[in-house]
C-alpha cells in the first residue's frame, strides 16, 4: 500500500506541475511565439512536445492519482461503481452532444486532447468527467454528513451540489477552452452567456447528476465516511483544475464567468470540507462486565 501512496502523490504532483507549466506557456509562449524561435533546441522541441501533448498527459495524471486514492480510499468496487459509470454516460453524452447538438449545444473539439473517439470526442473527456467528477461528489456528500445521516433528501442533496460544484468549474473552463489562443473545442455558434450557450451548463449539471445518481444507488449498501484528512485529495484536485481554468479565462478577460464559478462552486467546496469530520468515525464499544466466579470452598471442621 506504501508504493500506492507514493504513486498517487507522483502522479498528483505532476497534475499540478503539468497544469501549471501549461498555464504558463499558454499565457506567455504562445502570444509570444518569438520566445520560442529563441530557445535552444531542446528547449524548443520541449515546448513544441509539451503544446502537443501536454494537456494528455495532464489529464491522465489527474486519473490515475484520483484512481489510486479512491482505490485506497474507497474500495476497489466502490471506486469502479461510479468510475465506470462517470466514463460511460459522459462520453454518451459528449458524443450525442458533438453529433446532434443535445445535450450541450452545437460544438466541435479540435486536436489538443488526443485521440478522438469515433473521430469526435477526445478520450481523455471522459477521463477528466471521472476525477473531477469523483472530487466534487465526495466533497458534496462528506460534507453533507450522508453517511453519518442517511436519508433520501441527504442523498439528493449531495447529488445535487456535486453537480453544481462540477457545473461550476465549466464556469472558468468553457472561456479558457473555446476562445483563448489555443482553443480545445469551438461552438458552431456561440451562445449568449461569453460565447457560450446557456443550455451547455444545463446539459453539464445533468450529466453529472445522472451519473453521480447512478453511483449513489450502486453505493447505497456501503457506509462512506470519511475524515478531512481524507478530503484534500478531492479538494486538491478540484481547486487545482478550477485554477488552471481560471488563469486562462482571466488572463482573457472573461472575469465573470469565474468569479461565478468561485463563489457558487470554490466557496462551497472549501466550506464543505471544512464542515466534514476532523475524526476518525468513533465505532461504539459496548462496556464488557467482567464477572470473576468465586467457587464456593467448603471447609471440613475436625
Amino acid at each position: 500500500m506504501r508504493q500506492l501512496v507514493i504513486v498517487e502523490r507522483v502522479c498528483l504532483i505532476g497534475h499540478i506541475v503539468s497544469k501549471a507549466f501549461g498555464l504558463v506557456g499558454m499565457l506567455l509562449v504562445i502570444p509570444n511565439a518569438d520566445i520560442i524561435f529563441n530557445l535552444s533546441q531542446v528547449g524548443e522541441t520541449a515546448i513544441q512536445l509539451s503544446m502537443a501533448g501536454g494537456g494528455v498527459v495532464d489529464i491522465i495524471l489527474g486519473t490515475i492519482a484520483v484512481s489510486i486514492y479512491a482505490y485506497r480510499t474507497l474500495g476497489l468496487g466502490t471506486w469502479l461503481a461510479f468510475m465506470l459509470p462517470a466514463m460511460l454516460i459522459s462520453l454518451g453524452s459528449e458524443l450525442l452532444g458533438t453529433s446532434t447538438g443535445f445535450p450541450f449545444g452545437d460544438y466541435s473539439y479540435l486536436s489538443g486532447l488526443g485521440y478522438k473517439i469515433a473521430g469526435l470526442v477526445p478520450f481523455t473527456i471522459p477521463l477528466s468527467w471521472f476525477y473531477v467528477g469523483l472530487s466534487s461528489y465526495l466533497i458534496a456528500r462528506t460534507g453533507l454528513k450522508v453517511a453519518q445521516k442517511p436519508s433520501w433528501g441527504r442523498h439528493i442533496a449531495a447529488i445535487a451540489v456535486g453537480a453544481l460544484l462540477f457545473t461550476c468549474w465549466d464556469f472558468a473552463l468553457e472561456p479558457a477552452m473555446s476562445q483563448t489562443s489555443l482553443p480545445f473545442w469551438y461552438w458552431e455558434q456561440p451562445g449568449a452567456f461569453f460565447g457560450t450557450p446557456y443550455q451547455n451548463y444545463a446539459g453539464w449539471f445533468g450529466t453529472s447528476a445522472l451519473f453521480m445518481s447512478v453511483a449513489g444507488l450502486l453505493w447505497r449498501n456501503t457506509s462512506i465516511k470519511l475524515e478531512r484528512s481524507q478530503l484534500n485529495l478531492p479538494l486538491v484536485v478540484y481547486l487545482t483544475n478550477f485554477a488552471f481554468a481560471a488563469g486562462l479565462s482571466l488572463a482573457a478577460g472573461f472575469s465573470i464567468p469565474v468569479l461565478l464559478g468561485l463563489f457558487l462552486g470554490v466557496v462551497p467546496a472549501v466550506a464543505l470540507w471544512l464542515r466534514s469530520s476532523t475524526t476518525a468515525t468513533q465505532v461504539a464499544v459496548e462496556p464488557v462486565s467482567q464477572e470473576v466466579s468465586v467457587a464456593k470452598v467448603e471447609v471440613a471442621l475436625k
